[in-house]
């Protein structure tokens, strides 16, 4: 071949070549669509409520809808198992808190997925804390007190939780065993209704989210006598903490974040834990957290991994040391 139709040879290849790049899209970039975020709970409560603060301004910064999808039942092991069933590419993601990524991994006898193998954390998004109540007519004045009703009459008084293995019920599980008293649980389903029997006396106390009963605690609809976390929360300042109350060192946090499927590729973890980061930045966010009772969290992937480890030691070794019962 002469040199003058080798050359225009490769002009014909290139055109060809420019012609094909143009026919065939190229990969569009993630997110190209609305993302679905499932809450292994009802509408309407705390992990619902606290998740649609921070995916609206997800979606704002993320381009794109994202969609809350409530899964509720079997202690969020629906939810779960609808995340893990998704295909591994950023546009399912949902939340995952203390009860189905670190209880419920030694409550439950089976477990319907792993956590390790099934889910990758993508952020810890906020904490959230328990408040102690009983009914406002109650003669348990504080928390000292309570202590002494339950050692005067082991075995009756009652205690209530929206649900088995909820921060209520773990949380008044390690209230129990601190304080060395013998006291019966009542497990509900829901807060709605645990809440219900608390006022109508059928049930001494209550641990409870401060999201749900801090308003009932400020209007003087129930009385309380402490709250979970280390220090005094800002929604009910005047409310001491268990450890100020003569627990020393209790604290128990109902944690919550963002999970997606195993095999989610670490470019679009890492650009979804960017994005909740800001979104937790925002003066929305944190304000509306704040009318809740939460706290912003934030950090990396390996941040939430640390957590998730470190609160399923944790109360793993509660339910064994207290012979809690399992379930199938």
């Amino acid at each position: 071949m002469s040199p003058r139709n080798f050359s225009r040879l490769l002009a014909v290849v290139a055109t060809a070549s420019g012609l094909l790049a143009t026919a065939v899209p190229a990969e569009a970039a993630w997110p190209d669509r609305p993302i679905t975020f499932v809450v292994p709970s009802a509408a309407g409560g705390s992990p619902d409520v606290l998740s649609r603060l921070v995916t609206h301004e997800l979606s704002k910064s993320l381009g794109v809808p994202v969609v809350i999808e409530n899964r509720p039942g079997a202690a969020g092991n629906i939810g779960i198992l609808q995340i893990k069933g998704k295909p591994a590419d950023g546009y399912t993601i949902g939340y995952g808190n203390v009860n189905t990524l670190a209880v419920n991994r030694t409550l439950f006898m089976k477990l319907p997925y792993d956590v390790d193998r099934d889910l990758v954390p993508v952020a810890h998004a906020f904490d959230l804390y328990n408040v102690l109540i009983v009914p406002k007519d109650s003669p348990i004045q504080d928390v000292a007190g309570l202590v002494a009703a339950a050692r005067k009459a082991p075995g009756k008084l009652s205690f209530g939780a929206p649900g088995v293995g909820t921060t209520g019920h773990m949380g008044g599980e390690l209230f129990r065993s601190m304080a060395n008293i013998d006291v019966l649980f009542v497990p509900y389903n829901g807060g709605p209704a645990a809440l219900q029997d608390l006022l109508g006396g059928r049930i001494d106390y209550l641990f409870a989210n401060s999201s749900e009963v801090g308003p009932l605690v400020t209007a003087g609809k129930v009385r309380a006598l402490a709250v979970s976390s280390a220090r005094r929360i800002a929604m009910l300042p005047a409310v001491p903490t268990l450890d100020e109350s003569g627990v020393k060192g209790y604290e128990t946090v109902a944690w919550g974040g963002v999970v997606a499927p195993h095999g989610t590729p670490p470019e679009i973890v890492q650009k979804l834990n960017a994005a909740i980061n800001a979104a937790l930045a925002t003066l929305a966010v944190r304000d509306g957290l704040a009318k809740l009772g939460a706290v912003p969290a934030g950090g990396t992937p390996a941040d939430f991994k640390r957590l998730i480890d470190r609160e399923t030691k944790r109360w793993s070794d509660l339910i064994e040391r207290n012979k809690i019962e399992k379930l199938d």
